[in-house]
């Protein structure tokens, strides 16, 4: 007879059989290939981790390198009165301390023409037109050897058209114009020219490009040079700003005064204001340390060593009781040697520094791998007293500490890197753990291949055995019915 299924046979169970030897078989190398697969993702994971709280750590050591971040001078204004605005100062790194008094008589400004009015030549009103027949050019120019632009101005242009000209001209350089509307037959409309650039020996140029009869009101100067009929009052000259620094005047061709003060920039905004004598009340500008944002980068580099030192510490712990699980990379070789690297560069001196060390700034390392700055005093002052110590007495030696050539930014970041870069130690360590994942795919493979062997192998097994119970089960039931 043919068999169809074992057990069909025979009446036996030889499926349930055949299903419980394979479990039996499969079951404990599935769990160690599980197992060993679940441990390689947690490592993977872990590695991953420590990558990420290194990367994040290595950013506020490139963070402390960046320049000036470890040397700010910070200034402060005092004015006479608080509705004053006078001045703000912006002092590079390599200012001096010092204490300034600054008086403001003048600012720097631009130059203004003004037509004439309508009695003595210039226009009645918006809608005169200033060009009669053709065209012609008039040249706007800074100075004797500033920038300049030509606009054309065509026949039948109105004086509004002209204002818009040169407003809108591509190639204007800081000059509007704009009509005032005097309201009196007598004035009648008057175009007034502003230019921004200031200093004294800017004052805008209106030149009569092609010495046009009808723009002789409109201009300080014919092609030539020689004089048309605008002029400049010297009220409204470009003008340079004028300052006292500690009594010594000073002058800019801007409302800027870049290095009066060595290495400081001061912008004025407004004039002193005046005593009752009408002298000018100088405000004061006090450049100093800026011993709070270097602090707060300080505790701020402590922070995420610390954050980093929890995160390394909770992926390398064992457990400390059967319930509680080891870390995924407890004992590990790679973030031990991570570890006790920085720990080392942390607790050494630092020969080109005047400070030392770390511990000389008021950063202790803890015998539990944290950085703090310590409230013990050693004799030598607590943590918190020697780092007020070091920012008033050597303020300028702690970007030494950290960031000359043996420094402790340089130095860790110098470490760091072979770990973080895309061909360093972590990176390594993640192929490795990579390549492991594929055995463990390969050999999970090869098993499933060896059970499908040995499924068949039991299948043919119990098959013979299943066709011979059942030939004997109709031999018997045979004998049984001769003898009935």
């Amino acid at each position: 007879m043919s068999i169809q299924s074992l057990g069909v046979g025979s009446g036996l169970d030889l499926e349930s059989l055949v299903a419980q030897l394979l479990q039996a078989e499969r079951g404990a190398k599935t769990q160690r290939l599980d197992t060993r697969e679940e441990t390689l993702e947690e490592e993977i994971s872990a590695i991953g981790q420590v990558k990420s709280k290194l990367g994040e750590f290595e950013d506020i050591i490139k963070d402390l390198q960046q320049e000036g971040n470890l040397s700010g001078r910070e200034p402060t204004i005092e004015n006479p009165s608080e509705d004053n605005d006078v001045l703000s100062a912006t002092p590079s790194n390599a200012a001096l301390p010092g204490v300034y008094q600054i008086a403001v008589t003048q600012l720097a400004q631009g130059s203004r023409i003004e037509t004439q009015d309508a009695d003595s030549g210039g226009f009645d009103s918006k809608d005169d037109v200033v060009l009669s027949s053709g065209s012609s050019n008039l040249t706007f120019k800074i100075g004797e050897d500033g920038d300049e632009f030509t606009i054309n101005v065509a026949a039948g242009t109105t004086l509004e058209e002209l204002r818009e000209l040169i407003n809108d001209d591509e190639n204007n350089i800081g000059v509007t114009a704009n009509i005032i509307n005097t309201g009196t037959e007598e004035g009648g409309a008057r175009l007034v020219f502003n230019s921004e650039t200031t200093g004294k020996g800017n004052d805008l140029r209106i030149i009569n490009s092609d010495d046009n009869a009808e723009f002789a009101r409109l201009t300080t100067e014919n092609s030539d040079g020689s004089a048309s009929s605008l002029t400049i009052s010297e009220q409204n000259q470009a003008k340079n700003a004028i300052a006292s620094v500690d009594g010594i005047e000073v002058q800019s061709d801007t409302n800027k005064f870049e290095n009066t003060i060595q290495s400081v920039r001061f912008d004025i905004n407004e004039l002193s204001e005046k005593d009752a004598n009408g002298d000018p009340i100088a405000s004061t500008l006090t450049i100093g340390f800026d011993k709070e944002a270097l602090e707060e980068k300080i505790r701020e580099f402590v922070d995420k060593f610390n954050e980093l030192s929890d995160q390394l510490e909770k992926l390398t712990s064992y457990g400390e009781s059967e319930l509680q699980d080891d870390g995924a990379l407890a004992g590990d070789f790679t973030v031990r040697g991570l570890q006790s690297g920085m720990a080392s560069l942390l607790s050494a001196n630092v020969a080109d520094s005047a400070i030392g060390s770390m511990f000389a700034l008021g950063i202790e390392l803890t015998a539990e791998g944290k950085l703090e700055i310590g409230t013990t005093d050693f004799g030598l002052g607590t943590g918190s007293s020697r780092l007020d110590n070091a920012l008033s007495d050597n303020f300028d030696d702690i970007d030494n500490l950290f960031n000359s050539e043996s420094g402790i930014a340089t130095k860790l970041l110098e470490f760091t890197e072979q770990y973080t870069q895309s061909s360093g130690i972590l990176s390594s360590r993640e192929d490795s753990i990579k390549d492991q994942q594929e055995v463990v795919n390969t050999d999970r493979e090869r098993f499933e291949i060896r059970m499908i062997s040995y499924e068949q192998t039991l299948r043919d097994r119990y098959l013979s055995l299943d066709t011979t119970v059942a030939r004997l089960q109709q031999t018997g039931n045979a004998l049984f019915a001769a003898l009935g």
